[in-house]
């Protein structure tokens, strides 16, 4: 998406690639950016989703702000591929700036004939400083909360304690011996998860196993994979999107016989005790169905036996026309 709108303090453009480096930076620097909103891993399914993300200066050519986003027909999405995205900022971003870009990215997308806005905010747990400057800025351009998903999340420094469930399915594990280790037998672990998706619900996970080989080869630092084997053998494992404060379980998936065996709750266990104890926070992902409309009890009880509490992913539209 080319052409620069102009208003007040701040201009905006559509991003080209001749502008990667300066985007990852940007990204790298900002107070609620993560690995996912670098260009090696929002353009890696750029064959399905059209982008129309977008870069705003200020009046003196400074970058302060990004918004990935991709479009499809009259729809802007910040991003399709993404499970949020919003406007990422650094340090110096104030609320009337950010009103400010809202007023031309609007105007921006209304004279490219986009005709919906869905706004997928970053949850808090992500942002390094406050960043909720967007939200009052949605509020303001009239935006509509039309979807809300149920994330579960262990905040380290008040973890409350295993469930009695919980602790006894990590003591069959260690009884058993079973270990845990990190893993690179991606395409192992995601067959186990394909085939318990297949089973269960009907569908396939949204990336394959050549497409995490690929993301985890471009970002071994954020994309870990953890397993809990016997003798050589995966019964159960947990692939893990690490950002700043938040390690994000993006796979949890175990055999049957692993489940029966306590190799999943062994798994987390070490992620949240051990191996991410000084992480600000673990992300166990969402537990909502239908668009947010419908909660998945057993799956979130689940989760909330870990000490996992609630976070809201939100998801905002504004009608252009």
């Amino acid at each position: 998406m080319d052409g620069v709108t102009t208003g007040g303090r701040v201009r905006v453009s559509g991003y080209a690639p001749e502008r990667k480096r300066e985007w990852d930076d940007f990204v790298a620097r900002s107070k609620n950016g993560l690995f996912l909103f670098r260009r090696d891993y929002m353009d890696y399914h750029a064959d399905r989703f059209e982008d129309a993300s977008l870069m705003f200066e200020d009046d003196d050519g400074r970058l302060v702000g990004l918004l990935p986003a991709s479009v499809k027909g009259d729809e802007v999405h910040s991003h399709g591929g993404l499970t949020f995205g919003g406007v990422v900022t650094d340090a110096r971003m104030r609320v009337s700036l950010m009103l400010e870009m809202f007023e031309v990215m609007l105007a921006y997308q209304a004279a490219r004939g986009a005709r919906r806005l869905v706004y997928k905010a970053v949850p808090h747990i992500y942002h390094a400083l406050p960043a909720e400057e967007d939200l009052y800025a949605l509020y303001r351009s009239g935006a509509r909360l039309f979807r809300r998903d149920v994330s579960s999340t262990i905040f380290s420094a008040e973890r409350p304690a295993l469930s009695k469930g919980r602790k006894w399915a990590v003591a069959q594990a260690r009884k058993r011996g079973l270990t845990v280790e990190r893993s690179h037998d991606f395409g192992g672990f995601m067959r186990i998860e394909e085939e318990l998706l297949l089973r269960k619900y009907g569908v396939r996970p949204v990336h394959t196993a050549a497409e995490i080989e690929l993301l985890a080869g471009r970002f071994p630092e954020q994309i870990k994979l953890f397993a809990a084997t016997d003798a050589g053998r995966m019964l159960a494992g947990v692939l893990i999107y690490e950002s700043r404060h938040v390690a994000h379980a993006q796979y949890i998936s175990a055999t049957d016989e692993g489940k029966a065996a306590g190799a999943l709750d062994l798994v987390i266990a070490h992620l949240v005790g051990e191996y991410y104890a000084d992480k600000r926070y673990f992300d166990f992902g969402i537990s909502t169905e239908d668009e947010g409309r419908t909660l998945n009890v057993g799956l979130i009880e689940n989760k909330q036996g870990f000490g996992a509490r609630a976070v809201v992913h939100d998801f905002y539209e504004i009608m252009l026309r």
